[in-house]
């Protein structure tokens, strides 16, 4: 940003701009989603990475003056098209791991998210390794270096037809690769605030870099060591994605049209008093009440009707999805969970000034480390809930946004120690969101156009942090900032010292105290409220499909 500003002579506000451009580019995944589910994930991939390169690199050949300077509108759309590159990349890891690994979901989600979290850091700390000799060089190496790690990678990132679903295992990998996790987040935190708080050599710099390159291909152990070790075949374990192979193989659907028609004329005819029974009896009066329609349709003695669209559990189009209840309860609880999130972790620098600490980088890199843990530890508790209990995901949302809600009031009361509280609380339950609510997305919305759908989701927080921050947030502080600088006028008027002439009509508004963002937070925290309501409206309305879907599992 320093770079940018100071070699093409921006303002303050013509940064900000570039800026929004930047967080409109991360989170406008309409057409990764779409790609995703007509391309193959290694051609959404190539579009990537080639959006990556075009977008920032022009961006660096204008910045090093190998290019003409264009003005700001296009500016704005080279950033926008660099960063947008980013939601094929996270789009193509998430829909190939969700397919491979439908019955771990939560983990899954939750590892990859916790890790695109870090990347921020992760890339900050080769930086400074490299000791590039101009700032120009970072914008060169966001240019390069992700297109050429996925071009190396894409052919990999792909749904494994043909693999078993569930592996015995599984659970001791997740436990290894959730201990490389944690391990990792308490050694990007004591680097970073080492590297904050006293000045460090190059040499240890380099050393730290090297360590952390370690840790982050660690868990490459897991594949190496499974596929050297051979596994005895569970008869309980099922063929990964059997519909898809089908169709791929140019099989005719029809036999899977009627069979859904049938399933979904079980849910409505089904007695209420079915799913108060235990799992494993619940499970055996379905398929009989299956088999009888099926018999009786083919006598033709039922007529069974065609659905008007899929049930949940089933697969929808981001058409049928909107039209949907719960696909809007998810958005709003989304939009009103992490949009106050990541609200705080815009304005964190201010808040913590308001509060009179000093060094903000210190929170800013705290508040990275338990989102990145709150990501990791959403997806490994909603896969508890739903796997040892058949219990609906989106309770776990629940409850991360109580604990917002919590931190949330301690920002707003400024106690001694409350950043440090507020800041742990705030990015565990901003991290969370971003582990639960794609799986639950998916068990809820199925898997066939998950890309779309995951990506329209997304949009729920800039639209949030566009409401709370842009509108909210600034709007109180301003108010507060001005009625301090009005009363410091007063007291210098009436001590008699009269420097009307020399105070400020150019000077920078300036907040002090837990006022200036006592009322945003103590909205922001109602509004958690609400969003937790919200999720247990969608615990309440989502319990059978959950049964169905775990209650099996747990017989």
């Amino acid at each position: 940003d320093h770079r940018v500003k100071s070699s093409l002579n921006y303002n303050q506000r013509q940064l900000s701009k570039l800026s929004v451009a930047k967080d409109l580019g991360d989170s406008v995944g309409f057409l990764a989603g779409s790609l995703s589910d007509r391309l193959p994930l290694w051609g959404a991939l190539l579009v990537g990475a080639f959006q990556n390169l075009i977008g920032y690199g022009w961006v660096w050949l204008i910045v090093t003056g190998r290019a003409p300077v264009l003005p700001l509108w296009a500016m704005y759309i080279l950033i926008f098209v660099g960063n947008n590159g980013e939601t094929y990349f996270n789009t193509a890891a998430l829909v190939s791991c969700v397919q491979n690994f439908p019955k771990s979901r939560g983990p899954v989600v939750g590892i990859l998210k916790g890790f695109a979290g870090l990347s921020g850091a992760i890339l900050t700390q080769i930086y400074t390794m490299i000791n590039f000799p101009d700032q120009a060089s970072l914008i060169f190496m966001i240019a390069v270096g992700p297109a050429m790690v996925v071009i190396a990678l894409m052919f990999i990132i792909r749904p494994v037809g043909g693999h078993r679903q569930v592996r015995p295992s599984d659970g001791l990998s997740f436990t290894f690769i959730y201990s490389v996790c944690l391990l990792l987040a308490a050694y990007l935190m004591g680097v970073m605030l080492l590297e904050d708080l006293v000045s460090v050599s190059h040499t240890l710099v380099t050393i730290f870099t090297v360590i952390l390159f370690f840790l982050l291909i660690t868990p490459i152990i897991v594949p190496i060591a499974l596929s050297f070790s051979e596994e005895p075949r569970d008869p309980v374990e099922e063929v990964l994605l059997p519909k898809l192979e089908q169709q791929e193989a140019g099989k005719p659907e029809q036999s899977d049209q009627e069979h859904e028609v049938i399933f979904s004329e079980v849910e409505d005819e089904k007695p209420v008093e079915v799913d108060l029974l235990p799992a494993s009896e619940r499970q055996k009066r379905i398929a009989q009440l299956q088999a009888e329609l099926f018999q009786a349709a083919a006598k033709g003695a039922v007529r069974v009707k065609r659905k008007r669209g899929p049930h949940r559990g089933e697969d929808f189009t981001l058409m049928q999805a909107l039209i949907k209840a719960d696909f809007w309860l998810i958005f709003f609880s989304l939009l009103l969970g992490s949009g106050s999130g990541l609200t705080v972790i815009d304005n964190l620098g201010q808040m913590s000034q308001s509060l009179g600490y000093d060094n903000t980088h210190i929170f800013v890199s705290m508040i990275s480390i338990w989102n990145f843990l709150g990501r990791v530890g959403g997806g490994y508790f909603s896969e508890i809930i739903v796997r040892d209990h058949a219990y609906p995901r989106p309770v776990s949302m629940a409850v991360a946004q109580l604990v917002m809600a919590v931190g949330h009031v301690f920002f707003a009361m400024g106690w001694p120690g409350a950043m440090y509280i507020g800041t742990l609380l705030i990015g565990l339950g901003y991290g969370a969101h971003w582990a639960i609510v794609p799986a639950a997305a998916s068990e809820l919305f199925g898997l066939k156009k998950f890309g779309a759908l995951y990506n329209f989701l997304t949009l729920a927080n800039p639209a949030g942090s566009l409401v709370f921050s842009g509108v909210i947030a600034s709007s109180i502080y301003d108010h507060e900032a001005e009625k301090q600088a009005h009363q410091h006028h007063i007291q210098l008027q009436m001590s008699g010292l009269l420097f009307s002439g020399l105070y400020g009509q150019d000077e920078v508004l300036k907040c002090e105290g837990s006022v200036c963002f006592f009322l945003t937070s103590m909205i922001m925290s109602g509004f958690c409220v609400i969003a937790a309501v919200l999720s247990m409206i969608l615990v309440y309305r989502t319990k059978t499909v959950y049964a169905n879907l775990y209650g099996k599992s747990r017989t």
